[in-house]
């Protein structure tokens, strides 16, 4: 890959102004992530309007320390950090449980890949990451998501008709599309964050009767996040077998995210950067299940973004992740959040999701000789099997016992246990590690 010419080298300190700005850059970024998943499983969890608020604040503060202990501590990287959508998954084929049971799945499994990365033992587990399954799993993502999605965007909200919601989201996703095509680097990173801006204001602008105004005015500007309760231990071993399997993909993630910088910075001690980076990953993940919110992962969009601001100083991440965590003491900005109407958050995922079955598309065929009968059916059944659990409802499964249904029951797990199977037992072939 051709050397980038950078202003800031990745130990660098940029001065003040410039340290501000790009602050505000890596903010904007991260912000759009932490919105879509946090409202989507706040709502999961709890319809009423304090409940969801007080999800993201306590997502935006644990993301914040997260980010700010991966930059100096952990992997040292400019690499931007938010909730998992994998672990998302997770949350929604466990719905039927209370939270506690699903949050201490969480601990236990950050705790899981902790003791795997400071043990030495995930590089074994790593070998299980071929690039079709790799593939798979960034498929499966997307596809089992789907049902949620299309509910989000069908949906009536607060008296919007569900045919004018869709109708929206689909004029606003094919805008997406067409601004990707017409801006430069810099605004296609930001993009969300735009198309959330400019969605909702032409949402409300359309229908201003939908927006809640009492309930953003009557929010205080500074608040505690910790008034409700925190997870009690509460243990189903099915729901935990699903989120172990939610983790493995967590860990293919966080694993890419941190080895995609290699590429463009090529930093030394990669190998101990890892490590580092897949042990804070997990550590954080424990600290998500205990205040009860989804867990982090590193993301991969800083490539595109250090290129577009030819700045790879690490430190440049400290201001955003200090503002998150101003945020998260704030009801009333997160209540402003908070607003943004499910289409728009619903339409912000198809873009986000679109990339990354592109992604997988590209890790699997890497040219016309992968393009195999038997590549593609180790793509294509696990993928094809998962995406159509993930739509059957959930009385489909009644007769399973109990501590089954979260595993036979997600979409995701049934995927991604039939590629391991077909790639390694019964479609084995040569082939090389990701």
């Amino acid at each position: 890959m051709k050397p980038i010419d950078l202003n800031h080298q990745l130990d660098e300190w940029p001065s003040f102004g410039e340290l501000l700005l790009l602050g505000l850059q890596w903010l904007a970024i991260s912000i759009p992530g932490i919105i879509i998943v946090g409202k989507v499983v706040g709502i999961i969890h709890d319809s009423a309007v304090v409940g969801q608020i007080t999800y993201l604040q306590r997502m935006c503060f644990m993301v914040s320390i997260a980010l700010f202990a991966q930059i100096l501590w952990g992997h040292r990287l400019p690499l931007i950090l938010g909730p998992s959508t994998v672990l998302l998954i997770g949350i929604i084929s466990g719905r039927n449980y209370n939270a506690d049971v699903i949050y201490t799945s969480i601990m236990i499994g950050g705790a899981a890949l902790t003791a795997l990365s400071l043990s030495g033992l995930f590089g074994y587990i790593q070998r299980l990451f071929t690039p079709r399954v790799v593939a798979v799993v960034l498929i499966l993502i997307a596809f089992t998501l789907l049902p949620m999605i299309l509910n989000l965007v069908t949906k009536p909200h607060r008296a919007v008709l569900a045919e004018a919601n869709l109708i929206f989201s689909i004029i606003l996703t094919g805008c997406m599309f067409l601004s990707y095509r017409l801006v430069g680097p810099l605004w296609r990173s930001t993009m969300i964050l735009w198309a959330m801006i400019a969605g909702s204001t032409v949402y409300y602008l359309i229908f201003p009767f939908a927006i809640n105004l009492e309930a953003i005015i009557d929010q205080r500007f500074a608040g505690f996040f910790l008034t409700g309760p925190i997870t009690r231990w509460s243990l189903e071993s099915g729901v935990l077998v699903s989120f172990l399997f939610c983790f493995f993909a967590l860990s293919i993630n966080d694993l890419g995210s941190i080895q995609s910088m290699q590429g463009i910075l090529n930093p030394t001690g990669m190998s101990s950067r890892i490590n580092r980076g897949i042990t804070f990953t997990g550590v954080a993940n424990i600290i998500a299940g205990f205040l009860g919110v989804i867990g982090p992962v590193n993301f991969s969009l800083s490539p595109g973004v250090i290129r577009a601001t030819k700045s790879a100083s690490r430190f440049a991440l400290i201001p955003a992740s200090i503002l998150l965590c101003l945020i998260s003491f704030s009801p009333l900005v997160i209540n402003l959040l908070d607003n943004i109407p499910p289409a728009v958050i619903g339409s912000s995922l198809i873009y986000i999701l679109s990339f990354q079955v592109s992604a997988g598309k590209d890790i699997a065929f890497h040219s016309k000789k992968d393009f195999s009968v038997q590549n593609i059916l180790t793509i294509g059944i696990p993928t094809l099997l998962g995406t159509i659990i993930a739509f059957l409802p959930v009385s489909s499964f009644r007769l399973l016992p109990i501590f089954l249904q979260p595993i036979i029951g997600n979409g995701f797990v049934v995927g991604v246990l039939t590629v391991l199977i077909l790639e390694h037992l019964i479609l084995k072939k040569n082939r090389t590690r990701m």
